[in-house]
């Protein structure tokens, strides 16, 4: 029953105590590029009214969670929110095992290596190892955030959610996309098929990409989801299978290591 609670706090169909959650949903519509928004901005982005948004930007002021710029008006993330993360990814074990055995695995065989778990809409690295001798290219971090029906990272997630829950992350995903969006239906049939008989799937959603994602599963933990990319101009699948072994193989030795966690 509790792992059914959680299921539906993820996809946003239940809530516990309201003033927390709507307290969250506006953290969240801080995203990379937006530094300033007023009030009246967050009450769009999350629709709710201007005076609940005022009341509760107080409130996150006064916790520390967000600056008040009064001169334009606005509110921006507080650094306490960046010691949040930083804590999180130093205190993490599944990140502190993980970690080294990505480097090594990108190192030998020159291709990049990520860790994500889903939220919402989207599939978060927890860690990013990218293979490339200019750094200027090194453009994928942790905490970045990319799509969830179009990247192998979250197919690989979608593939193991029940049937309820998948059909939940559906419309959870609509709601978040532009009017005429249509849900990779083939694509994702494909993914899940992959993943269920050979353990990943493959997608190449950045011209000139293709990456690999297997799922994590592990007991009293989130799943997570290991990938590997590389740039190539040969067809994708061919350049799938390439990959293929070595994510499977890493993908068991983490889950090795980290079956004590």
């Amino acid at each position: 029953m509790m792992q059914q609670a959680q299921r539906r706090s993820r996809f946003g169909q239940s809530e516990s105590n309201r003033s927390l959650v709507r307290g969250v949903e506006i953290l969240r519509t801080f995203r990379p590029g937006i530094d300033l928004l007023g009030n009246g901005e967050i009450s769009e982005r999350t629709g709710l009214s201007k005076s609940t948004t005022s009341r509760l930007t107080q409130t996150l002021v006064h916790t520390g969670l967000l600056d008040h710029d009064v001169k334009r008006r606005g509110y921006r993330l507080s650094a306490l929110t960046l010691a949040l993360a930083h804590a999180m990814r130093v205190g993490s074990p599944a990140i502190a095992l993980a970690a080294p055995r990505m480097k090594a695995a990108s190192e030998r065989l020159h291709l990049n290596v990520g860790l994500a778990v889903a939220d919402r809409d989207a599939m978060v690295y927890l860690e990013s190892v990218r293979y490339n001798p200019k750094a200027s290219l090194r453009s994928i971090a942790a905490g970045q955030r990319v799509p969830i029906e179009l990247t192998s990272l979250g197919r690989a997630y979608i593939s193991t959610l029940l049937d309820a829950d998948r059909h939940a992350l559906i419309n959870l995903v609509r709601s978040y996309r532009p009017s005429g969006w249509k849900w990779p239906t083939r694509e994702i049939e494909a993914a899940v098929a992959g993943v269920r008989k050979h353990g990943y799937c493959a997608a190449a959603w950045q011209p000139g990409v293709v990456a690999v994602a297997t799922p994590l599963q592990l007991s009293n933990w989130p799943t997570y989801v290991l990938n590997m990319s590389t740039s190539a101009h040969a067809p994708p699948a061919i350049v799938a299978r390439k990959m293929r072994d070595d994510l499977l193989a890493l993908r068991q030795d983490l889950l090795e290591v980290m079956k004590g966690l």
